[in-house]
This record gives C-alpha cells, structure tokens and sequence, in this order.
C-alpha cells in the first residue's frame, strides 16, 4: 500500500552576499516563492520556496500540480522525491517511489543503446533482472533497430527521444512523479508513447504530475493541487481547483 505524505513541510533557500539593489530587484520580479531578509545576517536573503505544505496522497490517487510559473510545483515534486529535504515538516514515503523528472537521467552518449537500456534503468530503480526481462521489450518499442548496437552519439535527436521514453515508459512504479509529462521527436511515435504512458499510469498506485497544461492534467489526473508562491491554496477534485486557479490568475 503506497502513501506519501508532507507534513508542514516548508523549503528555504538563503542567498548569501545579496546587497539592498539586488534585494529590490528580485522582489520586484517575483513570481516564486517570498523572498525575505534574514535578520541576523544583513547581507543574506532567503526564498521560501514552500511554506507549510500538507499532503496526504493515498494508493488511487492522480494529482496534478496547477500553479504560475515559479509557484513551487517542481519545488515540491523535488521534495516528494528527496532531492530536496525541508527546511521544517516532515516527509513520509511509503512504496516504490520514482521520480521522472528528467526523462532519462544518466544516458551516455559513448555508450551503445543496449547499455544505456541498462544503465538508466537502474537509475530509475529497476532491479538488474527486471530490466533483463524488460529489454526485449524496449528495444522493439523504441524500432531503433541494429542501431541499439551502436553509440548513442550516432543518434539523431529523435533516435535519442524515441530510445529514453521507450525506457522511461517501462517502469512499474508505486508511486510517480512527473515533471511537464513525456513527449516524442515525431507525432507517429508520440501516438505510442501517449498509449504507453496511460497503460504505465494506469499500474500506478499514486501519480503527481506538474504541468502548465490544463489538457494534459485533466486528461491524466482526478484531483488538483493548486500552488501560488510556494504555499498550497487549495486541494481537491480537479475541477475545483481548476476554477481556483482561474479566479487566482483573474485576480491578478
């Protein structure tokens, strides 16, 4: 049974040797998280990149990340997967938790595709024998054909995008983290991986996925989590919070 859960959880990141100047102009910018001055060092500032965020995410849920540029969605997705740790609050992840928020992290361009099948595998937390069972599989779905052989710096850049969805989109995971969603060099392999993805997030026992499409959240996930400068404004069904977030972008 897969659980992930935030509990109060807020994210600080100080800026040291930040003069007055640029204090104003970053303020005058914003559009992440606040930024305020840090009272016992004059000369660092600190972005609260999140504040208090609670979350309880259970097996069957499909959440989508609304929010303005900068409003903490990838913030977030990074603390959910622990690359970032909070500063206050506490993280509890049960199940098999993998964060795809680079599509194939690890890929090598010296190394043949076969390999980098291999090694970005184990990088998104497959066991070595459950990308053995898996490897036939990829490398017909990604139809790259005896250039598996070969070095991925013989690829074109839509041999490489074909080869890390088709790895990408192999995984079993509790629990998944998308950042922006998987897409393809060519609209005919893009139909494949839009069916791939949807089998992959239907064996998915909970699914968070960040995005500025509307289309893509709706068509993916049931409940939404609305951000706005590093605080969560509201959680719910997706089309609640989907209002919410037009009424905050309405309200300027």
């Amino acid at each position: 049974m897969s659980n992930l859960l935030l509990e109060n959880v807020s994210v600080d990141f100080p800026i040291f040797g930040a003069n007055k100047n640029l204090r104003l102009s970053l303020l005058s910018g914003l559009t992440g998280g606040r930024i305020i001055p840090n009272r016992l060092q004059k000369q660092t500032i600190i972005i609260k990149a999140l504040e208090n965020v609670s979350l309880d995410l259970r097996e069957g849920d499909r959440v989508g990340l609304i929010g303005h540029n900068g409003a903490g969605k990838s913030t977030l997705l990074r603390v959910m997967a622990g690359i970032y740790h909070p500063t206050s609050g506490r993280l509890s992840v049960q199940g098999r938790l993998t964060p795809l928020l680079d599509i194939a992290p690890g890929l090598e361009p010296e190394d043949t595709g076969y390999d980098n099948i291999i090694t970005v595998g184990l990088l998104l937390g497959m066991s070595l024998p459950e990308i053995t069972a898996k490897l036939p599989g990829i490398v017909e779905f990604s139809e790259l054909g005896d250039f598996i052989h070969l070095p991925m710096r013989t690829y074109s850049s839509g041999m490489m995008a074909r080869l890390s969805t088709s790895i990408a989109t192999s995984i079993d995971p509790g629990i998944l983290l998308l950042d922006e969603g998987i897409g393809a060099a060519d609209a005919r392999f893009g139909e494949k991986i839009a069916r791939r993805m949807k089998e992959m997030v239907e064996r998915t026992e909970i699914l968070v996925l960040a995005s500025h499409s509307e289309a893509l959240l709706g068509s993916m996930c049931d409940k939404a989590a609305l951000m706005h400068h590093g605080k969560l404004l509201e959680f719910g069904s997706f089309e609640t919070v989907q209002k919410a977030y037009h009424r905050v972008l309405q309200e300027g």
